[in-house]
């Protein structure tokens, strides 16, 4: 049975696939890694090589699937098949960059909650019953994390590489999810994916945005099964 390992978002944890890790652990084995121990996203990818199986599928959320990617970049013959869920291959831009300068400030000054409250929650989830628990749930992991991960995560992102070029031609069995209402990584970024790398699936799905393994748990863990079991 192949090994999966789950990588989380920007200032999330493994309860972002909570759903996931709950509907497929007893049919797969499940490691998810943190990703707040470095500031560049080779170190992160490294480190996560360092403690993963030999050979793994491997899925990533956001910063999870950037990582992934760099991981696939380091180690194309350890990755048996890849899932990037709502995330993006690109360089950061010029503008983002900024962003992040300026947040990383506020957060050394003390004020990572309100930055989470007020500059990155609000651009997270699709409207839905739920979202209220899901954005509560998004406040307790990056509060939990801290603000030296915020900071550490923030340069990773910041100072990443473009990886067009890693994913085009990957032959593993790949999955590309997102949600239809991703404003942070929007369904363009996850259609270039499909034309970089041959045979892979693109899933959309509807009433979600950047969490859709929280805000459409079964459909999310639908697709990852049906991948795991296609590996």
């Amino acid at each position: 049975m192949t090994p999966l390992v789950l990588l989380p978002g920007m200032m999330c944890d493994a309860r972002l696939f909570g759903p996931q890790i709950n509907a497929l652990s007893g049919r797969f084995p499940i490691m998810t890694a943190p990703l707040g121990t470095c500031d560049t996203i080779e170190k992160l990818a490294s480190y996560v090589l360092e403690n993963a199986p030999h050979k793994f599928a491997l899925a990533g959320l956001s910063m999870g699937g950037i990582v992934a990617m760099e991981i696939l970049r380091q180690a194309r013959d350890r990755v048996v098949g890849l899932a990037l869920l709502d995330t993006n291959p690109l360089a950061e831009t010029e503008t983002i960059k900024d962003r992040r300068a300026l947040q990383i400030a506020a957060t050394l000054a003390g004020d990572m909650r309100r930055v989470m409250r007020e500059e990155m929650k609000p651009n997270y989830l699709a409207d839905g019953p739920n979202q209220g628990a899901i954005l509560d749930l998004c406040m307790a992991m990056a509060t939990d994390l801290g603000p030296e991960v915020f900071v550490r995560q923030s340069k990773a992102l910041r100072d990443r590489r473009d990886q067009t070029e890693t994913l085009r031609g990957y032959n593993g069995r790949t999955l590309i999810l997102c949600g239809r209402e991703d404003s942070l990584c929007p369904v363009e970024r996850h259609r270039l994916m499909q034309k970089l790398i041959p045979g892979s699936t693109l899933q959309i799905v509807e009433n979600a945005g950047h969490l859709p393994t929280l805000e459409q748990p079964h459909l999310t863990t639908a697709a990852l099964a049906r991948w795991l079991e296609s590996l």
